[in-house]
């Protein structure tokens, strides 16, 4: 990413918020931040004049204006820190209305039309995006304010004391060949010149940290999701015994860490030997620039102090981008993950469904579908077929033949592919996958996912007794993990729970019986033959004894070819 490339993805970033719905309150407040940042420099302004008056008595032995100038000073101290402490405090509460908008429009926009899961289907090379919306936003929002705000008052800094130190500095003779050449303000060009030469050193030393702290993030962020997955699928881990294959994971992951983090330190010294030799030289540079005048007589004690601090506040503010640059190296970093993460949800967003649902037909029609793989190979092609409310239809075929990517296909989900789904206005479709996907909270919230936990306790306790999972009954309320609770079989009953709870008017089913014995798998069907007989079923499986539960089959070959007979 260029320079201009870097500098648009910034702005498209940066711009959103304030120019959102909360923009004026936003902006009001920014600007209030701003303005004790520059009443903030109007006071290190008045105690710079301070330093004048107060050394100037020092040296005139003048004890009576010793206490009424600290008490000047006191009173000027106290204002400033409190100013100082509300424009921190106040900053800090833009920085969380700002993150807070700006998560929720990333939220929003990775939830909707399924981007998340189409990020991974696609192929897309975005790297943990929970570690984007969660502090890769922050770090921009944060260091973007920071560098902002920074920069407005280091340039009022620099107006205010700029005319100090022009008026200070007075003018400087220069003979070159017996011609004598004035320089009026000649510390304060000084500076600047001495200011613009570190500025581009500066670059020139710490640019390879912007890189480096790109390859940071990446991998802090690949070695927490492993040791999250490991976490995740504890139990099938300690069924194979794979510590040792986790831990050489875990070595090899954290290895890349280190190696990256140690090219950061040491660009970093060499960084930080620069800043910190440009600063301090900067403390004596003054001294020896305005020591002729003291000395000739030219200026009092005071002066020189009120000289040299002038001084150092327009160095400071011309030095910004110096000392900043580690900052900026590490907001280009965020810039560059967050502009890909973006790019990339751009892309799949743009991809449309490869089935078209629309509303009509008889209960639900299948019409010329083709279902493809990302690679073009074709796995379903031509298919049509008219299954009328309650129908039962069975999927089948070799293993790796298409049935599941059938399923994902009629859900939407599933982008390759072409065709249409018609379907009587209002249908409601549930799909249950083999492994059954419980939120945390309680077991009230798991029973209605994906609705909201709204229902009468009777109805949830006569669902759990149906399903054969009544001991559950009195911990409807109890918060846990409860896909660490319940075995896979108990799992896949709950969501059998969940179709007597919602009543959709088709269910899909992708193995959703995989982990249940034969009898437990029949008495599930019969059940919601029993409850819901209007409701049509699709099932995907591989066991015999699901053909007693349906009417029709439909067979893939895994080529294209398919065959739809009864049973």
């Amino acid at each position: 990413m260029g320079k201009r490339g870097a500098f648009r993805a910034f702005w498209q970033l940066f711009r959103g918020y304030w120019n959102s719905e909360h923009k004026w309150k936003a902006r009001g407040l920014l600007a209030f931040v701003i303005g004790l940042n520059f009443f903030g420099v109007y006071l290190l302004v008045r105690l710079n004049s301070w330093y004048n008056e107060f050394y100037n008595a020092l040296q005139q032995y003048q004890a009576d204006q010793f206490w009424p100038l600290v008490g000047e000073f006191t009173g000027l101290a106290m204002l400033y820190i409190v100013i100082a402490v509300y424009a921190i405090y106040l900053r800090q509460a833009v920085q969380i209305k700002w993150r807070t908008w700006l998560t929720d429009a990333y939220l929003s926009r990775w939830l909707d039309k399924q981007v998340y899961y189409r990020l991974q289907v696609l192929g897309s090379d975005t790297d943990n995006p929970d570690q984007r919306i969660s502090e890769d936003i922050n770090q921009f929002v944060n260091l973007s304010l920071q560098l902002l705000i920074g920069f407005l008052k280091q340039m009022t800094t620099l107006a205010a004391f700029g005319v100090v130190l022009w008026n200070l500095s007075g003018a400087f003779t220069l003979n070159l060949g017996g011609q004598e050449i004035i320089i009026y303000g000649y510390m304060f060009w000084f500076s600047l010149c001495y200011s613009g030469i570190g500025t581009g050193c500066a670059h020139l030393v710490g640019r390879k940290l912007i890189g480096l702290n790109f390859e940071q993030q990446r991998f802090e962020a690949d070695f927490r999701f492993n040791m999250m997955r490991v976490r995740e699928n504890s139990e099938s881990i300690a069924f194979y015994g794979g510590e040792n294959a986790e831990n050489k994971g875990f070595h090899e992951r954290f290895a890349k860490v280190i190696s990256n983090f140690w090219q950061l330190m040491k660009q970093t010294k060499l960084l930080n030997f620069y800043v910190n030799g440009y600063a301090q030289l900067a403390i004596i540079v003054p001294l020896i620039l305005a020591a002729p005048q003291y000395f000739a007589g030219g200026i009092a004690l005071g002066g020189l102090m009120q000289t040299v601090s002038a001084f150092g506040r327009v160095q400071d503010a011309l030095s910004y981008f110096v000392e900043s640059y580690d900052t900026i190296a590490q907001l280009a970093a965020v810039v560059r993950r967050l502009a890909t993460f973006t790019e990339h949800m751009d892309t799949a967003e743009e991809v449309e469904a490869g089935i078209q649902r629309q509303a009509g037909g008889t209960a639900l029609d299948v019409e010329e579908l083709k279902v493809q793989l990302p690679d073009s190979r074709v796995l379903l092609e031509n298919c049509s077929m008219n299954l009328p409310a309650g129908s039962r239809l069975l999927v089948t075929g070799a293993s790796g033949c298409g049935k599941s990517t059938l399923l994902r296909s009629l859900a939407g989900i599933w982008p390759y592919g072409a065709g249409k789904l018609k379907l009587t206005a209002g249908s409601r479709l549930l799909f249950l996958p083999q492994r059954p996907y419980l939120p945390l909270g309680s077991l009230r919230r798991a029973l209605h996912y994906p609705g909201t936990a709204s229902g009468s306790d009777s109805e949830l306790q006569a669902a759990l007794t149906k399903v054969g999972l009544e001991k559950f009954t009195t911990r409807l309320d109890e918060i846990d993990d409860w896909s660490r609770i319940l075995s896979l079989g108990e799992q896949q009953r709950l969501a059998f729970a969940r179709v007597l709870l919602q009543k959709p008017d088709w269910v899909f089913l992708d193995e959703a019986t995989s982990a249940l014995d034969e009898p437990r798998e029949a008495e599930m069907y019969e059940m919601l033959q029993a409850e819901l007989p209007k409701m049509g079923v699709v099932s995907v499986g591989h066991r015999s004894t699901l053909f007693a539960q349906h009417q029709q089959e439909l067979k893939l070959a895994g080529d294209g070819g398919w065959e739809l007979r009864p049973i």
